[in-house]
């Protein structure tokens, strides 16, 4: 029952990361503010480092082969040439460090946060990484960093107590 039911819910994640493309407020900068990351670290959070770096693998595997997941975009030149590529690249390995970080231990709000926080850094960084070698004249922190902080938190605010409450439903289906 648990491989199924890990099966159903890495599904399930997934196709909430890709919908999660859609729903987005643009910016000057021309990334806009989506909630994939959110939801790719939710993954890694709530299904943990196996399970939720499979979804975010899903994800990012719809969006090489053709399916507009990549903020409308689609194709691995996104990921290889454009200048999302790191973000995108960050949400698999956010997911599986925050996963990695919670465990299998009780949702205490420390660890969800730390957890949370520590994907996002890996996020930004992977992102800014790629920025740099893109557009290594810019100042990439005022492109791909600082405009986002205040989503950013905002997501978080949302993602520690969502993961609380679904960590405690999903661990029924799970164990």
């Amino acid at each position: 029952m648990k491989k199924k039911s890990g099966t159903i819910l890495t599904a399930l994640f997934a196709a909430l990361i890709c919908v999660g493309c859609f729903i987005q407020i643009p910016l000057a900068g021309g990334i806009p503010i989506i909630l994939n990351d959110m939801l790719a670290i939710l993954s890694g959070l709530v299904l943990g480092p196996i399970y939720g770096g499979a979804a975010v693998l899903v994800f990012l595997i719809l969006g090489c082969v053709g399916f507009p997941v990549f903020s409308g975009l689609a194709g691995i030149s996104v990921i290889t040439k454009g200048p999302t590529g790191g973000f995108l690249i960050g949400f698999f390995l956010g997911s599986i460090i925050a996963g990695l970080i919670m465990g299998n231990k009780p949702a205490a709000w420390l660890r969800i946060t730390i957890a949370a926080i520590s994907g996002m850094i890996v996020i930004f960084t992977a992102g800014v990484l790629r920025f740099m070698m893109l557009f290594p004249e810019k100042n990439v922190w005022m492109l791909a960093v600082i405009p986002f902080i205040p989503g950013t938190i905002i997501k978080l605010a949302i993602m520690i107590p969502v993961t609380k409450k679904l960590r405690a439903v999903v661990a029924r289906y799970m164990n």
